[in-house]
């Protein structure tokens, strides 16, 4: 349903649309809200946020509807505005165009050429929303996903290039909230889904800080990817930031009173980069693969409460820049030899 702010200080015009329009007013594919002066519009704008057009006079009292016309950018630039006047001299409509004027009608008005240029209009302002809305869902596109994905989505040999894949440099993060199982076993769905998604903004946001990207949710946890210059510092970095914000959140409840941490297990190396899954059932995770990627998920599973864990290899790389506490050996799934783990305190 279209909503439409009338700006006018003749009342008959108020009842003529309301006639004229009935059967659109009825099956609720218009809604028009009236204005007897451009003050009292910009009134009815604060009050109406979803309003679509306006339909303006340009000669009323205490505001005219050129200087509307003016004010209405600083309120909405969505919102597009259609001067109905009778006074249509070529100077009122240039004026009126230059301040922004979606189009003019002139007075006495024909009600099928109004409602045509309400159509045209109200397309206009939908096809703005629709922009902006795909912007805004590419932007939050852009925090979660790698730049390489969104230039492969946007290329034409989409079909052809699915499989295709590379391998990369990187580090990966792995990074978990611990117990979060106990509130999923006393809370609504609801609550638990609400807190999960307010723990994963707050770790999304750091891990942007340090320009990694988002890999992947899984369950609680999540698995970050950090490439470029100094890629396995930014990787700690994030980590610890991460830590400290989780640590500095309230309890979540007076029934459970205490409070969540993270762990995190961090491995850098050579990783495969590619789209993961079944192309004819279009079903695809642009994701990384390998023993990297497998190593900082099992530092992860073995860290206590708060801890973030690194290899030897990655410790040698960062000991000037990072405090470290040595572990020692551990055995990890799948590797035939113990590997040195160190922890990252900051």
């Amino acid at each position: 349903m279209a909503k439409i702010l009338v700006a006018d200080d003749e009342t008959d015009l108020e009842i003529l649309i309301k006639q004229k329009f009935r059967r659109q007013i009825r099956e609720h594919e218009y809604e028009f809200v009236f204005a007897i002066n451009g003050k009292d519009a910009i009134s009815k704008l604060q009050q109406h946020s979803d309003i679509d057009i306006l339909l303006s006079d340009i000669n009323m009292p205490e505001m005219d509807g050129l200087t509307l016309l003016t004010k209405l950018n600083e309120i909405s630039p969505l919102i597009k505005a259609v001067v109905v006047s009778a006074y249509g001299d070529m100077e009122n409509i240039r004026t009126a165009m230059n301040r922004g004027a979606f189009d003019f009608i002139i007075k006495p008005v024909n009600f099928e050429d109004l409602e045509l240029t309400m159509l045209k209009t109200i397309q206009y302002v939908a096809q703005l929303r629709e922009t902006i809305r795909a912007i805004k869902e590419n932007n939050i596109l852009k925090m979660y996903v790698d730049e390489t994905v969104l230039n492969f989505m946007n290329r034409r040999e989409f079909e052809t290039s699915l499989m295709v894949n590379e391998s990369i440099e990187a580090t990966v993060a792995f990074i978990d909230i611990c117990s979060f199982t106990t509130i999923t076993e006393r809370e609504p769905a609801d609550v638990v889904v609400n807190l999960l998604n307010q723990y994963f903004d707050l770790m999304v946001k750091e891990i942007i800080a340090q320009n990694g990207y988002v890999d992947k949710f899984i369950g609680d946890a999540i698995l970050a990817v950090f490439r470029g210059d100094f890629h396995l510092d930014k990787a700690i970095d994030a980590c610890l930031s991460i830590r400290k914000q989780i640590a500095n959140l309230p309890q979540y409840s007076e029934q459970t009173p205490f409070k969540l941490q993270v762990t995190a297990g961090i491995h850098s190396g050579e990783m495969i980069s590619g789209n993961i899954g079944s192309a004819s059932l279009r079903r695809l995770d642009y994701t990384v693969i390998g023993d990297v990627v497998n190593t900082a998920q099992r530092l992860q599973g073995i860290g206590q409460d708060g801890q973030i864990l690194i290899t030897e290899l990655s410790y040698e790389k960062v000991k000037e820049s990072f405090f470290c506490q040595k572990i020692g050996e551990v055995s990890l799934k799948n590797k035939t030899k113990p590997v040195v783990v160190y922890e990252v305190v900051d």
